[in-house]
């Protein structure tokens, strides 16, 4: 199991950090943002197959900035699994 903590960018997050076993997520966890939303999205998440999560969750904008904390989180799980 590996530990992954993400600085995500553009958005109001701070932080990301998950667990990674075997391609499954979790403990998945934020720092700042929108705190129900983001607990949520760790909850939906939990013991679920990483690259699935990533390829629902890329693309997802947030108020028009190009990106959303999901979106960030996408791509915090592709760079742990390359």
């Amino acid at each position: 199991m590996s530990r992954i903590e993400y600085t995500p960018k553009g958005v109001c997050s701070r932080k990301i950090s998950f667990d990674l076993e075997d391609g499954i997520i979790r403990n998945l966890k934020f720092v700042g943002g929108c705190n129900g939303n983001l607990k949520a999205i760790g909850k939906l998440l939990e013991g679920r197959d990483a690259k699935t999560a990533a390829d629902i969750l890329e693309g997802n904008d947030c108020m028009g900035k190009g990106t959303s904390c999901a979106d960030q989180l996408s791509k915090a799980i592709r760079e742990a699994l390359a």
